[in-house]
């Protein structure tokens, strides 16, 4: 194996004859050829043969190449975060381990702490509201618009008192928020605002891609996300003009290689927040992870483009069940990112909620998820005292949506037979429903 290129790493002193090298042990050409075999996974003879050619070549490989200088932070780290940048518009783009670890850096900078409130809508992921529960804030549960199940900027307004700290929106499903209503408000009460992206990289809200809109959003390109970065993964955008130049050590414990102590190396700052500085956490990602991530965003605007078809074509082969309430959803001012198919019947006219349909869809081997359940459900919440009884009576959409309406169906990694099954069995589960069986 050829010679240990000198890094970037952080301890690097500079050109000198004797490295110190970023990378402690360096992988070899069998873990190479396991990572082989785990990306492209098989079996049989023809499969194991292959791959003996395959091991053959890369042991030649391995007697000339040279390994990497990083395998994590590195210059690929760079160029995702810079392809991220170029994709969404933005001037800004941190590349992190995952989108819960960017929520908690934007919660930090808005000194979120026990008593502030946090407005978040009833259905999401338990990671939106991970970090403001950890730290003692307050809840805030918005009830849904009843068209795209996101949070309802009216309802938003009812519920922002003098104690509102931040508000969180969730494109759910990859479906925009309003996001002007929020924003306005955010702006009257000098309110932080958090857009839950997890769903959406690559949707838009009038004409602004997701990411370059509120105070902060954070993405996920965790393994079921449209978009991956092999397995986990997420990016943090920030419109605050003052924080943009602190995104990078808020990665990282702080660490500021611009400045440095008397006899080392580096300085470790505290990250200025809204009010009062902050510390932050360990958020790293790997060479690798990044180099998955650039490898998706430049084949995106082809992936948006297959789950909009679809998307397209499953909403107009379900049209001509009258029960089905439609899902026209994207207009010259909402692009989703086809992340889950909104599935909404009427369950007057379908002779049953979607709780006979998903039943009935799932004897049939369908697989549908509501994605999520109300949070106020869960164990957690009544463990720090919260009371479901009356969270519930302020969220009837939430409730009536949840338990009488909707479900997801997938969007991707269907051949044409398995979407054509999946939609007849919809309408087939819908006539039965209707005829009482």
């Amino acid at each position: 194996m050829a010679e240990k290129r000198n890094s970037a790493f952080r301890y690097n002193t500079g050109a000198t004859k004797v490295p110190w090298a970023a990378v402690g042990e360096d992988y070899n050409a069998q873990d190479l050829l396991e990572v082989v075999r785990f990306m492209m996974q098989g079996e049989g003879d023809e499969y194991e043969a292959i791959l003996d050619n395959i091991k053959k070549e890369v042991y030649k490989l391995n007697e000339i190449a040279t390994p990497p200088g990083n395998l994590s932070m590195g210059p690929y780290v760079q160029k995702a975060e810079a392809d991220v940048k170029k994709f969404l518009g933005s001037d800004n783009a941190l590349f992190v381990a995952n989108a819960t670890a960017g929520f908690e850096i934007a919660c930090k900078y808005a000194n979120l702490g026990p008593g502030d409130e946090v407005i978040v809508p009833a259905i999401t992921f338990i990671a939106t509201i991970a970090y403001p529960l950890e730290v003692g804030a307050k809840l805030v549960f918005a009830d849904l618009d009843p068209k795209t199940l996101c949070m309802d900027p009216k309802d938003v307004e009812k519920k922002i008192t003098p104690k509102t700290k931040m508000i969180i929106p969730v494109h759910l499903g990859g479906y925009p928020v309003d996001m002007d209503p929020i924003m306005e408000l955010a702006k009257k009460h000098n309110i932080i605002v958090l857009e839950d992206g997890a769903h959406a990289f690559g949707a838009s809200y009038k004409g602004k891609k997701i990411g370059t809109i509120a105070d902060f959003t954070g993405f996920s390109f965790h393994e079921v996300k449209n978009c991956t970065s092999f397995g986990e993964g997420g990016i943090l955008t920030t419109n605050i003009p003052e924080m943009k130049q602190y995104l990078v050590p808020s990665r990282f414990l702080g660490l500021d290689n611009t400045r440095k102590i008397p006899c080392w190396l580096y300085d470790v700052i505290a990250i200025p927040g809204k009010e009062k500085p902050f510390v932050t956490s360990n958020s790293s990602v790997t060479e690798i992870q990044a180099l998955g991530l650039s490898l998706q965003v430049d084949r995106y605007e082809d992936i948006l483009a297959k789950r909009r078809a679809v998307y397209n074509y499953i909403t107009e082969r379900l049209s001509v069940c009258d029960a089905i309430i439609p899902n026209n959803l994207e207009n010259d001012d909402y692009k989703p990112s086809y992340h889950l198919y909104l599935l909404q019947i009427d369950p007057k006219k379908a002779g049953g909620d979607v709780q006979v349909l998903k039943k009935k869809l799932e004897e049939k081997s369908v697989t549908n998820i509501p994605h999520f359940g109300p949070l106020y459900y869960f164990d957690i919440l009544k463990t720090f005292g919260y009371d479901v009884n009356e969270i519930k009576a302020s969220c009837p959409v939430c409730e009536e949506a949840f338990f009488h309406r909707f479900t997801h169906l997938p969007l991707y990694g269907l051949s044409d037979e398995q979407i054509e099954y999946m939609i007849n069995a919809v309408l087939e589960s819908i006539e039965e429903m209707k005829q009482g069986k």
